[in-house]
This record gives C-alpha cells, sequence and structure tokens, in this order.
C-alpha cells in the first residue's frame, strides 16, 4: 500500500498545485492522531459523529432499543427538550478547549506552499475547504498558523434560515443575499472554509447553527438546489475539481443527501477523478463510490497525513 499510497499523494499533490482539488471534510477527521481505545471525553479530543450521538442518548435517556444515528437522537433531544436545550449541549462540546488534529494542521499549512508554487509559476489558487462539520477545530488551525480565511456558513434557524453568512477575515460578518452576484470571495487572495451544515460561533451564541435533526435535514431537502445558495465563484470552482473526501462513510444516507444537493443526481464528471480516504469501507460503501468516479484508500488517516506532508511540503510534487 505504500508505493500505491505515495502515488497517490503524487497525484493530489500535482493537483492541488494546478489549484483543482477540493478537500470534503466529515467528522471521521477528529479521529486523527486519537490512540486507539481512548475516549474523546479523557482528552482534548472533538467526538465524532457515532461518540455525539451516543452523549447525547445516554443524557437525555434515548430509547435503549433504538439504533443511535445522530440525526434521530438530536430530533429526540430537540422533541423532549426543546431546540435551545439541544444547541446549549452542542455549544457546551463544540466550543470546549480541544485541540486541532494533524490533518487540520496540515491543511492550514498548504497556504504557505501554495505560495511558493505561485512564486515559481503556477496558476495555483488557494484552498477551497468543504466541511459539514460544526466545531472550529480548522478555523483554530488557521489562526494558529496566522493564515487569513474566508468562512462562509450555512444559516439552519432563524429568519435568514438557507442563507449563508460570509464571515471576512476583517471580523465583518455579511448575509449573502444574491449568490450569483456575490463578489466578496476570492481564491486568489485566500484560503475559503465552506461550512455547508452550520457551525458553532465562539462569538455569539445566537449565530450558532446545525443541521443535524431529522426535520433539519426534510428542510434542507425541500429546499431550491442548495447549489444556487452557495456563491456562484465557489460552484464554479467544485464544478471544476476533484475532491478529497475526508472523514466520511457513503453508507450514512445524510451524506448522499449533501451530495445530491450540491451536485444533483448524476455521477461526479468522468474529467475530475475523485478520492475518498477511509478505513474498512463495506462493500456496499465501495460499491456506492465507484458509482460516483470516486477512488477508495483504505488507510488510517494520521498515515495518510504523514505521507502527504512528505510528498507535498518536502516538494516531491513530480513536475
Amino acid at each position: 500500500m505504500n508505493r500505491e499510497l505515495e502515488a497517490h499523494c503524487r497525484i493530489v499533490a500535482r493537483r492541488l498545485r494546478a489549484g483543482d482539488v477540493v478537500p470534503f471534510l466529515g467528522a471521521g477527521v477528529n479521529l486523527c492522531g486519537r490512540p486507539s481505545g481512548v475516549d474523546w471525553r479523557s482528552g482534548p479530543y472533538l467526538p465524532s459523529g457515532g461518540e455525539l450521538a451516543t452523549y447525547l442518548a445516554d443524557n437525555y435517556a434515548y430509547p435503549p432499543r433504538e439504533r443511535r444515528d445522530l440525526l434521530r437522537v438530536s430530533q429526540y433531544v430537540q422533541a423532549v427538550t426543546g431546540r435551545t436545550a439541544l444547541y446549549e449541549e452542542l455549544r457546551n462540546l463544540l466550543a470546549g478547549d480541544y485541540r486541532p488534529t494533524a490533518l487540520h494542521r496540515l491543511l492550514a499549512e498548504l497556504p504557505r506552499q501554495l505560495r511558493t508554487w505561485r512564486a515559481e509559476g503556477s496558476l495555483s489558487r488557494h484552498q477551497l475547504i468543504v466541511t459539514t462539520n460544526y466545531d472550529d477545530a480548522l478555523e483554530q488551525a488557521f489562526q494558529e498558523a496566522e493564515e487569513p480565511f474566508d468562512l462562509v456558513t450555512y444559516v439552519a434557524r432563524g429568519e435568514h434560515r438557507g442563507k449563508f453568512l460570509h464571515r471576512h477575515p476583517s471580523g465583518d460578518v455579511t448575509l449573502i443575499e444574491q449568490p450569483n452576484a456575490y463578489r466578496r470571495l476570492s481564491l486568489e487572495e485566500r484560503t475559503v472554509i465552506l461550512k455547508i451544515h452550520g457551525a458553532v460561533d465562539r462569538e455569539d451564541a445566537e449565530r450558532d447553527s446545525y443541521v443535524i435533526t431529522e426535520d433539519n435535514y426534510i428542510e434542507y431537502l425541500a429546499q431550491t438546489d442548495i447549489s444556487n445558495l452557495i456563491p456562484a465563484s465557489l460552484m464554479a470552482v467544485m464544478n471544476e475539481s476533484h475532491f478529497l473526501f475526508i472523514g466520511y462513510s457513503l453508507g450514512d444516507w445524510n451524506l448522499r443527501v449533501i451530495l445530491h444537493r450540491i451536485w444533483g443526481a448524476q455521477p461526479f464528471e468522468e474529467k475530475f477523478k475523485s478520492w475518498a480516504i477511509q478505513r474498512r469501507p463495506s462493500q456496499l460503501e465501495e460499491r456506492l463510490w465507484r458509482e460516483r468516479n470516486v477512488e477508495i484508500f483504505d488507510v488510517d488517516l494520521a498515515e495518510y497525513v504523514e505521507m502527504f506532508e512528505d510528498v507535498c511540503l518536502n516538494g516531491a510534487t513530480g513536475r
């Protein structure tokens, strides 16, 4: 696998140099580097989706024989306590004292490499990073690396539900009213982090917003195609890029909903092969990824990050 993985990393680094790779992050990235068998509450770790579901179920008397799916458990907690209590629980967890993982730090180190490539004459643009995670570990990594970024976050509640907010590096927050005409985002200038399921906001609890219950997903499905809500400049990049899926399982129907809402029912374009990093995928997952023109690499995420750092940040880009 090492030679195959190294070859893959060289290809991704080459395409990244051209500005044509979009990392797509799921809850599994929070497991990167966590020692096997270590509970997330015993250190500065964020929970995975399954761990978050278990935590909520255990604390709110969720029926023991019911399947502990995060969407269903969140729906139950909201039903028995109200949305305010659910949001308070999520905020207590997601605004806690945790550390970015090696993957988050790798993504925050890449802008420096991209500037080097650009100085060498590459057409490389900055990263567009898409995530369904609610935490701000990725943002923390960029702040620690002193790398500016634009944050674009989905609004899941309130009068602006169904739109996106843009937080500029200056701290200014703008509601994106007309996605097709919005001009304040540029990958020529800096990284854009796009959070399509909302997020915690450490500065203002009123801006906390989560697509996390079954009803949230029903609303998500009932909307006009979300691709029409994402700023057109970002959708153009997604429509012309490879995707690197990290921390996802296509066995989760909610991911398939996301992909359907953004790209429609058609599989990814043949002209852009994509990749998924997933440990021990099932036969069903392999089939679902293959149907979408996505190649799976069954490898530990920490090992993947280490290999990618060696290949990409040490200059082995296969020019």
